[in-house]
């Protein structure tokens, strides 16, 4: 193998033993595959990103069900004080008082207080004024946490399912393809990609910084290839595709830009391994010029077509 740039530190906090053959560091959809176990409960908790990061159908479905039982907690409370207690109460059956007790308290929660239901008596009076304070503070806390769900910058950045060696110049190069599929404009972006792979006649790992061709963009319309260019100061010079997965390669790809509708930077990280990987391949292309617009058909991000290496 040429000489080759390698990181500092050999390692980016993924660690250097290879666990398994085929094992990747990487999801596809950039989240890491590595879980910590045997971690204390109390630990593990945490409620605000578990809340901000799991999906709207989850927390709207933890919003209602905490809403019903709060309701439903308050609701066996005045009923325990006795319905009596409550003014203009109209229900006969024990269930019939225990709706009328649950509605009350959910006027009670939202401060809505519609005015026939009222609390009469000390004990009663002191459970309204308890879950309207209770209220009170449940709500701000869930307006944060929407507030903290539309603020969070999100970057739905798309990876060309297979990444691609390609004739490049008279040389090859190491190719995959990015998007931005949505609206919003990304400016500045910025990508690396980073190559784990396996020692000879060892379950360590090394760890390189690939060169690219360009490694940043101001602006982002469009799609973009990114390139490596396989020159004889890579660390894919002169390897074959079964060299590939010999070392059991893993090419970690990040990128960062600055989110001009957010304000702030966001982030997104793919990988690839050999079975991802296509030789003698090229992207096609896929702009048009029409009616005077530059038309990106961000379906065909994963054509290619047949090529010969140099």
């Amino acid at each position: 193998m040429a000489k080759h740039k390698k990181d500092k530190f050999n390692d980016f906090g993924l660690g250097e033993k290879s666990s398994s053959e085929g094992f990747r560091a990487l999801n596809k959809d950039g989240s890491f595959n590595i879980e910590k176990i045997n971690i204390p409960f109390f630990e593990r908790l945490s409620f605000f990103h578990s809340l901000v990061t799991m999906s709207w159908s989850k927390f709207f479905l933890l919003i209602l069900v905490g809403y019903f039982i709060v309701n439903t907690f308050f609701a066996l409370i005045y009923g325990f004080i006795g319905i009596e207690n409550l003014t203009h109460t109209e229900g006969l059956s024990p269930f019939e008082q225990f709706m009328e007790a649950f509605f009350f308290s959910a006027q009670t929660v939202t401060t809505l207080g519609y005015g026939r239901v009222a609390p009469i008596g000390l004990p009663a009076n002191i459970v309204a004024a308890i879950e309207s304070m209770l209220g009170l503070l449940s709500f701000a806390l869930a307006t944060g946490l929407l507030y903290g769900r539309f603020s969070k910058p999100q970057s739905k950045i798309r990876y060309s399912n297979k990444a691609i060696i390609a004739p490049y110049k008279n040389i090859n190069g190491f190719m995959f393809r990015v998007v931005n599929p949505q609206k919003n404009e990304l400016l500045e972006v910025e990508v690396n990609i980073s190559l784990s792979a396996k020692r000879d006649n060892s379950d360590l790992r090394d760890f390189y910084v690939l060169d690219l061709e360009r490694s940043s963009v101001r602006f982002f319309p469009s799609m973009w290839t990114v390139v490596h260019p396989i020159d004889d100061s890579s660390p894919l010079f002169g390897l074959t595709e079964e060299d590939f997965f010999k070392k059991d390669f893993e090419f970690i790809a990040m990128l960062k830009a600055f989110d001009e509708s957010s304000g702030q930077m966001v982030y997104s990280r793919s990988s690839y391994k050999p079975s991802e990987i296509a030789w003698g391949q090229k992207f096609i292309y896929v702009a048009k010029r029409e009616n005077g617009k530059t038309l990106v058909d961000v379906s065909r991000i994963n054509e290619c077509e047949k090529a010969e290496l140099n």
